[in-house]
């Protein structure tokens, strides 16, 4: 990929779609797996089995988004030394970040019991579906260090504009989940631990391959091998902590809404809580499809921000928000025409299509409600202008906790995708407002 910022319209145009499409590929993959999960859970009549792996999964999300910052602070600090021609810069920000990510993960897997007694507290199951999501996460928790270890290669390759690598690392990653899905739950029978034990095993297969195909990616740019001085300097450690912390708590935030909605809808019955997994499945396709843009938006302004180069800053926002803004109205007006069948793909259960299609109106607006938030998270991420990310999600989330709160009671389910609906469009306009803040910080 060149080192080199675009210098006409056509030129950026050609570099965001060139960065994009592998990005969007790769992403569509990750909720795919979530999708093959519901949909081999749904070949059974029983709503509990799709119940429970939407209940485990929105565990093992709360904590892992939680540590997103692993890629999302790796990307914008290697982005950024990338885009000021500092190569061991780069090495240092990832020798970092894995160690980060080894800890972390190893913590998790020390602490599963107090931390499983904690997440399962958060959720009113029923006790079949609280007995089925217990099997899901024993087996779970053991990929938690390859998982994130898998976050800091992906942040790297994005910060050198790998967009290719992240590509074949997704795939590698969800293909081998669908499969094992398939062959372990239809054919070996083994239900719910089917579903973890494909995740565990794909997670730990793109955690090492990933590593391959990041030391190529750095011998392609210059690395000759050697490992880079100074890796714990305290300025560097300092600089680290402070957009890892502020990133935690915007994380926090971000996740409240979602954890949220499938908590309520467990409540609600196994019937709500089987629909709001399908919709949340059809929801997370929409929103990764999106993040290729943003992705695009994070490397191409990290880079220009590290080169000082304003003007290529706002072109990279402004195209990147153009293309994002097409796919949203492809994507709203797709789930408006083929949302039923959608659904209809992922459950033969008449109860859960009937539930979720009440809700598919929705659904074919959350795109167009979703598209800035995302590219302007990109923008900052890249940026690394991660306080005014936290702050905006705190006002917006405490906007989201007052509207759910005094909307459930009316409205029932219906509230989640208002107050959901509410936080995104605040999270937007509110990441607007602190844009000139970038602009003005990018120059020489």
């Amino acid at each position: 990929m060149s080192t080199t910022l675009p210098a006409t319209a056509s030129a950026w145009h050609q570099r965001i779609w060139q960065l994009t499409w592998p990005v969007i590929l790769a992403n569509i993959t990750i909720p795919l797996v979530g999708v093959a999960d519901a949909a081999v859970m749904g070949r059974f009549p029983d709503p509990a089995l799709i119940a429970s792996v939407t209940m485990g999964a929105a565990m093992f999300s709360a904590v892992y988004w939680l540590f997103g910052f692993l890629r999302m602070a790796t990307t914008g600090l290697s982005a950024q030394a990338y885009g000021a021609g500092n190569l061991q810069e780069v090495l240092r920000v990832g020798m970092r970040s894995g160690t980060a990510a080894l800890i972390i993960g190893a913590v998790i897997v020390a602490l599963q019991v107090p931390l499983a007694a904690l997440l399962f507290r958060l959720f009113d199951a029923s006790a079949r579906v609280a007995e089925l999501a217990q099997i899901y996460y024993d087996i779970r928790i053991f990929g938690a260090p390859a998982l994130l270890m898998y976050l800091v290669v992906l942040g790297m390759l994005f910060g050198l504009q790998r967009m290719r690598e992240t590509l074949w690392l997704s795939v590698g990653l969800n293909l081998t989940n669908l499969v094992l899905d398939v062959v372990l739950v239809l054919v070996f029978d083994l239900g719910v631990a089917g579903v973890a034990i494909g995740t565990v095993v794909s997670e730990w297969g793109a955690a090492v391959g990933g590593f391959f195909l990041l030391r190529r990616a750095l011998r392609q740019t210059g690395w000759a091998g050697q490992t880079p001085r100074g890796i714990w300097r305290d300025g560097a450690l300092a600089s680290m902590f402070h957009v890892s912390g502020n990133l935690v708590l915007r994380t926090f935030f971000v996740q409240l809404p979602f954890l949220a909605g499938t908590i309520l809808a467990t409540r609600l019955g196994d019937v709500t809580l089987a629909a709001h997994g399908v919709l949340m499945q059809l929801f997370f396709v929409m929103t990764y499809s999106l993040d290729g843009f943003a992705h695009t938006a994070e490397t191409l302004a990290g880079f220009s921000y590290g080169a000082r180069a304003k003007e290529s800053l706002r072109r990279a926002t402004v195209y990147c928000g153009w293309w994002a803004l097409g796919l949203a109205l492809v994507t709203g007006l797709t789930y408006l025409a083929a949302g039923d069948l959608f659904v209809a793909l992922i459950t033969t259960s008449p109860e859960v299509r009937e539930m979720a299609a009440a809700y598919l109106p929705w659904l074919a607006l959350a795109p167009l409600l979703c598209v800035w938030a995302f590219l302007f998270d990109g923008v900052f991420i890249g940026t690394t202008h991660i306080v005014e990310m936290r702050n905006a999600m705190l006002a917006s989330t405490t906007l989201w906790a007052i509207l759910l709160w005094l909307s459930f009671d009316l409205f029932g389910y219906h509230a989640v995708w208002l107050a959901m609906s509410v936080f995104m469009l605040a999270r937007s306009g509110l990441l607007f407002l602190y844009y000139p803040r970038i602009e003005r910080h990018a120059v020489r």
